[in-house]
């Protein structure tokens, strides 16, 4: 498997890389990099030389914000598109379901990550350059493209999850896991025996791991879909305080204890909807036993901001082939294509051939629902095959010219939502929320009689560009 560091090495080849040198943890990378992302063209940076750290101790974020940089975490042609790449990932995900279980982790006794083992007074998460992200966050957090590693105490399975991380002193993190994710269901376990969950966190690692941490997988699957990916089993090593396994070639590794009752306040943290919706509250400590990093470490930052983040186009390309993927599986017939690229799950598209009475609803309700989008979701839109899914405009006008209120919406209430809602009040017990199913596809019982759309003869628009093309700039 490449490390990080390979990786970074043919980002650079492909220029898709800047190295920053002189900036403040403290707002600035994190400002720096929000207007890097909301460019078209956006590079991935490597900050070094940070403000009040020596050379070397390095943060990178924007790793996965365009086309080239994602294909190349998942090593296919950086030469695609992005229609391209989402297309050859809905292929490819077939080829890593079929052979997900084969792939057990390869357990090592050595890696680069061993080069540095700190514990007890030697333990200080402030060595790293922790990066302030946004102005009104209340802490600095370390975690952010991070690859939180659990164990269900119940099952054995080892999770991989992304969950963010806010150090509070030299030797304590928090950990903010929201409610439903797997990780959360671990520790809640654990802390119903009376008795600490052991955890380990990598902060810096190929971007692929990240990946499949923040996509939700089925329990205890990550490592072996991350060799399924790789074609090959994932090197780890067994952590000798909390027994967890993880990857032998991650920048830093931080490990130790979940103890049951031990809460600080945590947060607020600016998310990906945008917002500093969830605000400050207790969450559960991490008491660190060791540190374990590489000379010269990188953090993966991935600080979350207002569509489009950090994440926003990595999530949408995985998340939204994961989704066509699973609606294959569910047995729905005729998918054409499916897409969560405005801001993530909170609005999916998909797009079916309509095949028989109750087809689009059918398709609504399952992705509504589905491993994808469950999870926090807001609208679902089901268009018919002419409409291009990742084409907000297209999609836009379907639901304004196919659809009527009154009878192309349906409501699913009391659906998983998050304290990063920014629609619920807090506090209070619960996280519900709820969804509508926008049936956006010409009505099926007269699809054939529908008004037909205005279309431009291809021929006759060949010879146009060709005519006055050099004027209008048309070709």
């Amino acid at each position: 498997m490449d490390d990080l560091r390979t990786w970074l090495a043919k980002v650079a080849q492909l220029d898709e890389l800047r190295e920053i040198k002189s900036a403040d943890w403290d707002l600035e990378m994190g400002c720096l990099t929000d207007v890097c992302n909301k460019r078209t063209t956006n590079y991935a940076l490597l900050f070094d030389e940070i403000k009040g750290y020596v050379r070397g101790y390095r943060v990178l974020t924007g790793s996965n914000s365009d086309a080239p940089r994602v294909a190349t975490t998942l090593n296919l042609n950086p030469d695609m598109d992005s229609k391209a790449l989402l297309a050859s990932l809905r292929r490819e995900i077939k080829v890593w379901n079929s052979r997900a279980g084969s792939f057990p982790v390869e357990q090592v006794t050595s890696g680069p990550v061993l080069e540095n083992v700190h514990a007890g007074k030697d333990i200080d998460l402030f060595e790293f350059p922790v990066p302030r992200w946004h102005e009104l966050d209340g802490g600095r957090y370390i975690g952010t493209g991070d690859a939180i590693i659990t164990r269900d105490p119940d099952t054995g399975e080892i999770n991989i999850g992304t969950y963010r991380i806010m150090v509070h002193d030299h030797q304590t993190t928090a950990l903010y896991i929201s409610p439903g994710k797997h990780g959360r269901q671990h520790y809640e376990k654990y802390h119903a025996h009376k008795t600490p969950c052991p955890v380990a966190m990598s902060f810096g690692h190929h971007p692929l791991i990240f990946g499949v941490g923040f996509l939700g997988m089925p329990p205890g699957t990550e490592y072996s879909y991350l060799g399924a990916i790789l074609n090959e089993p994932v090197k780890v090593i067994k952590d000798e305080v909390t027994g967890l396994p993880f990857p032998a070639d991650s920048e830093i590794v931080v490990t130790g204890w979940v103890p049951p009752g031990d809460y600080r306040i945590e947060g607020p943290f600016g998310e990906w909807t945008g917002y500093y919706a969830s605000k400050d509250r207790p969450a559960p400590i991490v008491k660190v036993e060791r540190i374990y990093h590489r000379n010269n470490p990188v953090i993966l930052g991935c600080p979350p901001a207002k569509y489009p983040g950090d994440s926003s186009y990595y999530r949408a390309l995985l998340a939204s082939a994961m989704l066509h993927s699973e609606l294959e599986e569910m047995g729905l017939p005729d998918i054409q294509g499916a897409w969560q690229g405005i801001s993530g799950q909170l609005f999916l598209v998909v797009s079916i051939k309509q095949r028989y009475a109750g087809h689009a609803r059918q398709a609504g309700f399952l992705a509504c629902q589905s491993r994808a989008g469950a999870y926090m979701g807001r609208y679902v839109v089901v268009v018919d095959e002419d409409i291009d899914p990742t084409d907000t405009q297209e999609v836009l006008w379907a639901i304004c010219t196919r659809s009527d209120p009154q009878s192309s919406i349906d409501i699913i209430r009391r659906a998983w939502s998050t304290p990063l809602d920014p629609t619920i009040r807090k506090p209070t017990k619960a996280f519900y929320n709820s969804r509508a199913i926008v049936d956006a596809c010409k009505p099926y019982e007269w699809k054939d009689e529908f008004p037909k759309e205005i279309a431009i003869d291809s021929d006759l628009s060949n010879t146009v560009k060709k005519k006055w093309g050099d004027l209008l700039a048309l070709q």
